[in-house]
């Protein structure tokens, strides 16, 4: 026993539940994120050298509910997006990190992604041909030499963005909102939706979030960080 006398024993063997402490309009914010939440669209970012560029990605994914993000990193430059822009967002993302892009490939293979790498070269499909009604990881490569040859070796195919003024580029954070806002748009178009996880996906993501909601919860839930 911890201390304050036997009245407070029973307290102390119960399990406190994280959804104890959120408000019930808290609960009903995260239930309807998690309900939009998507595994099977994802993005990998290769090579980034920007922490703002990382940060604004991650971002991006975070608003528009993509789960995942796929990072090879820059052996040069560590992959620590900038807190100011990623304004705590990565913590409600699943942010994988790789060594190389065939460690991150082999990964998304396994579990049934088509992998399309944005680079302007003949035979590029254009972003507004893409389908996104099956697994699919769209690829952006380093600010300065987009995306690696290793990658354009390795992928299913290429894509990029048609533009209509001068500028026939734009930044990679730029890039990465108007790519994901299409695929969202597109779902919602298409299927009706966006989100598509499992019931149990669901749940696990439910209550991981439950937790990351208490302000409090380095010191109430110490056995139950995510």
């Amino acid at each position: 026993m911890s201390g304050g006398g036997p009245r407070y024993e029973p307290f102390e063997k119960k399990a406190v539940e994280p959804e104890t402490f959120l408000l019930d309009v808290r609960k009903e914010k995260i239930d309807r994120v998690v309900e939009q939440r998507t595994r099977t669209f994802t993005v990998v970012l290769d090579r980034l050298e920007d922490s703002f560029n990382m940060a604004a990605v991650l971002r991006t994914c975070e608003a528009m509910g993509v789960q995942e993000v796929h990072v090879v990193v820059n052996p040069e430059a560590p992959f620590l997006p900038n807190s100011r822009v990623a304004q705590g967002c990565d913590k409600w993302l699943d942010v994988k990190l790789y060594k190389t892009f065939a460690e991150c490939r082999e990964h998304l293979k396994g579990r049934g992604f088509a992998l399309y790498a944005s680079a302007i070269r003949e035979g590029s499909t254009s972003l507004y041909s893409l389908r996104f009604d099956s697994k699919l990881a769209i690829i952006f490569g380093n600010e300065r030499y987009g995306v690696s040859e290793e990658v354009l070796a390795g992928v299913d195919g290429t894509f990029w963005i048609p533009m209509r003024g001068f500028s026939q580029s734009v930044n990679i954070s730029a890039a990465a909102s108007a790519c994901i806002s299409r695929a969202i748009a597109w779902r919602e178009e298409h299927l009706g939706r966006v989100g598509d996880l499992t019931p149990e996906e669901a749940q696990a993501l439910r209550e991981r979030f439950y937790v990351l909601a208490v302000k409090q919860r380095k010191r109430i839930f110490k056995g139950k960080q995510p």
